[in-house]
């Protein structure tokens, strides 16, 4: 498969200790020539992802924002909306959208928050997302869902960008298809139906997995199949000369073989030259031309990016 899509990295960032940390993690991602700089939404220990995002915009002239993923229980989606606008107007378009619709436990039971079953928040994110997108084109709009319910309203301000991209992620079916129908970046993902990581995430995270979790989309999106950017959020990666040791002894860790980690996607060990060689390889057989990795690799991986950024 060729992607019609040149190569673009971002990392996932979650915290620092203090202002002046935040605002050099953002600056050397930029001048390292990263597209994007993502974060989790979570209740544990990271920054609020919105006033994160907006000082990494404000210190930066290019970079772009993304949370990966915004729950969607825990905003009201015209809230959301209103935010996210805002965050593009302060930052003269500079904003991506990731929703979801919620996966890790505890964050709902520590809050006190209902966790619905899979479905029901499936339904509700589907609803989000069309609230999301209606409070950002022109006019008012009204909507009437089974959970959520919107009278004349015309969300301001409008953002800078016309339709700002949305990034959905995905590892069972249903949102697979979902994404496929209605992303802008569709990321693939190993399924987190249990609400925890675990030993049965790393079984989805095998190139066969991913096999199957591409054919859904291209299958669901159809003539769409073009336009859409494929993500995936590389969480084991180590740039290192001894490649083949050190995915012997993480798979000995995770119980897994070691030829696994060197086929999965989710997993990028080796030298920079042998990274760059799995990139384009996956690129042919999966699309995938978005790769996110953690803010602990952003030097690390750098020359990986400098060599395949834009191509």
């Amino acid at each position: 498969m060729t992607s019609l899509h040149p190569f673009r990295f971002g990392i996932q960032a979650s915290t620092a200790p203090d202002r002046a940390s935040w605002v050099s993690l953002a600056q050397r991602t930029e001048a390292l020539g990263y597209s994007t700089l993502t974060m989790p939404d979570h209740f544990g220990d990271q920054l609020a992802p919105l006033p994160a995002m907006m000082t990494a915009l404000d210190v930066t002239t290019d970079l772009r924002v993304c949370a990966l993923v915004f729950d969607n229980d825990y905003k009201h989606p015209v809230v959301l909306a209103k935010e996210l606008a805002t965050m593009d107007v302060l930052s003269d378009g500079r904003m991506e959208i990731g929703l979801g619709a919620g996966w890790m436990i505890s964050d709902y039971e520590q809050a006190g928050m209902q966790y619905d079953s899979p479905g029901v928040r499936v339904d509700r994110f589907v609803e989000g997302l069309h609230v999301i997108r209606k409070c950002m084109e022109p006019g008012a709009f009204s909507f009437e869902g089974t959970h959520y319910t919107i009278t004349n309203y015309d969300g301001l301000p409008k953002p800078v960008q016309a339709r700002p991209k949305v990034l959905i992620g995905g590892g069972g079916k249903r949102v697979l298809g979902i994404a496929a129908r209605e992303a802008d970046i569709v990321g693939i993902n190993p399924s987190l139906h249990t609400g925890v990581v675990n030993a049965e995430t790393f079984s989805h995270m095998s190139a066969e997995s991913v096999d199957e979790k591409v054919a859904i989309v291209h299958a669901a999106a159809g003539d769409r199949m073009a336009d859409i950017e494929m993500n995936v959020r590389a969480f084991l990666v180590n740039v290192t000369d001894d490649g083949a040791g050190a995915r012997e002894r993480l798979a000995g860790g995770l119980g897994v073989p070691a030829d696994f980690l060197a086929a999965s996607p989710f997993a990028l060990i080796g030298p920079p030259e042998e990274l760059i060689e799995r990139l384009l390889e996956r690129r042919e057989r999966w699309g995938f031309t978005y790769v996110i990795v953690g803010q602990e690799d952003v030097e690390k991986f750098a020359p990986v990016v400098a060599a395949l950024a834009g191509k």
